[in-house]
């Protein structure tokens, strides 16, 4: 949604006002005007849906046991906390991040995971790179030069949301998002305590894409 430069006259009270409600919301002055008439006169502006969308992530993922999910409101961006079945219990962190206007993207999901275990960190690079070869035999040849990009370096893993064919509703975008992070979280925390091998998270992983409406 283009932007362009507008003066107005307001009064005092107003903008401070807007002002306050602004560091509320952890936005500024010209975002909040633009939201508030958006509304006004029935328009969805970026920010709200990604709003709408995370605020919906995180109701799905409440009543998950595995998954603890973090959002503040007005946020580009949610965070999710999981912990791996292994010895000391380590933490992974999911990250999700939606752009505003991106034709290539719409969105970003990062794996974030600290550990000074050599072995451990051995064991979930390779689980990633199982993940990407099952989505490239599976999904790829789908979405063609939409599928998703990923990255792999210490600590951290990302994949790209790929922008889905059509018209999604905020409330679609937010059931298969969530969906993928908790049969992501599920497989690899399966994979690493050897409960599933690499055949059975290709099984789990391309029976959830034929029950999906939406391809992300």
């Amino acid at each position: 949604m283009k932007k362009t430069l507008y003066s107005l006259m307001l009064s005092d009270e107003v903008v401070a006002e807007v002002d306050r409600l602004a560091h509320k919301y952890g936005t500024n002055r010209s975002n909040l005007i633009n939201q508030i008439l958006a509304e006004r006169v029935g328009l969805v502006t970026p920010e709200r849906r990604i709003n709408d969308i995370l605020a919906q992530i995180e109701q799905l993922l409440l009543p998950s046991r595995d998954i603890v999910p973090f959002f503040a409101p007005n946020a580009m961006t949610m965070s999710m906390k999981s912990s791996l079945e292994y010895k000391y219990r380590p933490t992974v962190k999911y990250e999700v991040e939606l752009f505003r206007g991106n034709e290539e993207a719409l969105g970003e999901i990062t794996v974030n995971f600290r550990t000074q275990s050599a072995a451990l960190l051995g064991s979930m690079a390779e689980f990633f790179r199982l993940w990407k070869s099952i989505e490239d035999v599976h999904l790829r040849p789908l979405l063609g030069a939409n599928a998703p990009r990923y990255a792999l370096c210490e600590g951290r893993f990302v994949r790209s949301i790929a922008v889905p064919e059509g018209d999604c509703s905020s409330e679609e975008l937010a059931k298969v998002i969530s969906e993928y992070i908790k049969l992501f979280d599920t497989m690899m925390k399966g994979y690493l305590a050897g409960r599933f091998d690499a055949r059975e998270v290709e099984a789990c992983y391309f029976s959830l894409m034929r029950k999906s409406r939406v391809l992300i």
